[in-house]
């Protein structure tokens, strides 16, 4: 607090000095005065310090073991660090707006795996092998990150190419799959990491049901559902009334019409109970690390599972006070990566160099 109180007692008389000089000095120019320029100069050092003092904030970090609190703390330095959000676009809905336009997207060569499932179905597997790893050269030994899109994302998505570039700078296999699975402590898995989940799925769908966001996302993505339901239509049109499902305005009614008829689901209500994580957090066997912004209108603050997280040595939970939905841009211009990607670089690192730690977290 003194620092930030010996910066602010500089800038404001840094800028009154400024502003004096212009007044007198500068009479016609871009703003059409000197105090004009005096405006914009009042308003850019109350913007800074609006910044500063509130949306600029450290993470909360929430778990329910203490030694995967302290692991995390340890070998994950960002969760301790401040975020801070793009100087000039840290409100939810425009970092989620932006994200897949304003940041870069690496390139990256998948090799495909299509895998025939028992019910005459396919996997389809992306693979980034690595090949030229330095730091694990043997392919046998050398560790592999599962990643899982979102309900609307592919292996080309900015986000999921930014993870495969952080993960092939440590020298690790990608493999991106659409399901995880069920295997409790027998699986392979060493560690999980989530970003932006929607908890609870009737509390999501309501916030996104809210006029600003229901013009902004709802209808936007019910449509990119029904782009995917006409490309197959075919086929499902044999079982399902498509043109009832076309009529959809929001995703309510696109599950209340397809996805929930399609899974055996006797009310949409079902489903939506089913789908949501929430439900199934006591039961994570493995330590699972997951980031959430507060501002996410996908995933509203009052549906984030403090209590539930508590209750299970093996979660952890990590709250910004901004970010959106899988937005968290950071720096000036933010085509590199964002804060997400540095928590999924770092905590991935430490799961695979230093997992050994982690074993027994519920003694």
């Amino acid at each position: 607090m003194i620092s930030l109180d010996f910066n602010f007692n500089i800038l404001t008389r840094d800028l009154c000095d400024l502003s004096h000089y212009l007044e007198n000095q500068v009479k016609v120019g871009l703003f059409g005065s000197g105090v004009g320029l005096s405006l914009v100069l009042g308003f850019s050092a109350a913007y800074t310090c609006y910044y500063l003092l509130s949306v600029a904030k450290k993470p909360q970090l929430i778990s329910g073991g203490k030694k995967f609190y302290h692991f995390l703390r340890e070998q994950c330095p960002v969760v301790s660090e401040t975020y801070y959000p793009t100087f000039w676009c840290w409100e939810s809905r425009i970092q989620t707006l932006l994200r897949p336009f304003v940041t870069a997207k690496p390139g990256v060569v998948y090799k495909n795996e299509l895998i025939k499932a028992a019910d005459g179905g396919q996997i389809s597997l992306d693979w980034f092998d690595n090949d030229d790893s330095l730091s694990h050269p043997d392919p046998a030994t050398r560790p592999t990150v599962l990643l899982l899109p979102g309900l609307t994302g592919t292996s080309r998505e900015s986000y999921i190419l930014h993870m495969v570039q952080q993960s092939r700078d440590l020298g690790y296999r990608m493999m991106l799959a659409n399901y995880l699975g069920r295997k409790g402590r027998e699986t392979c898995l060493k560690g999980v990491v989530v970003f932006s989940a929607g908890w609870d799925v009737f509390k999501c769908t309501a916030s996104l049901e809210k006029p600003l966001d229901r013009f902004i996302f709802n209808s936007y993505l019910t449509s990119c559902l029904q782009a995917s339901v006409h490309r197959h239509r075919p086929v499902l049109e044999k079982c399902y009334d498509i043109d009832h499902v076309m009529k959809a305005k929001t995703l309510r009614e696109f599950d209340e019409r397809f996805t929930s008829i399609m899974f055996g689901y006797p009310t949409n209500d079902d489903y939506y109970h089913d789908a949501s994580p929430v439900h199934r957090l006591k039961s994570v066997q493995v330590p699972m690390l997951c980031l959430n912004a507060a501002d996410d209108v996908f995933s509203p603050s009052h549906a984030i599972p403090v209590e539930a997280v508590k209750q299970n040595p093996n979660l952890a939970l990590l709250i910004t006070c901004h970010g959106g939905h899988i937005g968290f841009l950071e720096g000036l211009w933010p085509r590199r990566s964002t804060y997400m990607d540095r928590v999924f670089k770092q905590f991935a690192k430490a799961v695979i160099e230093q997992g050994s730690v982690l074993q027994d977290l519920s003694r």
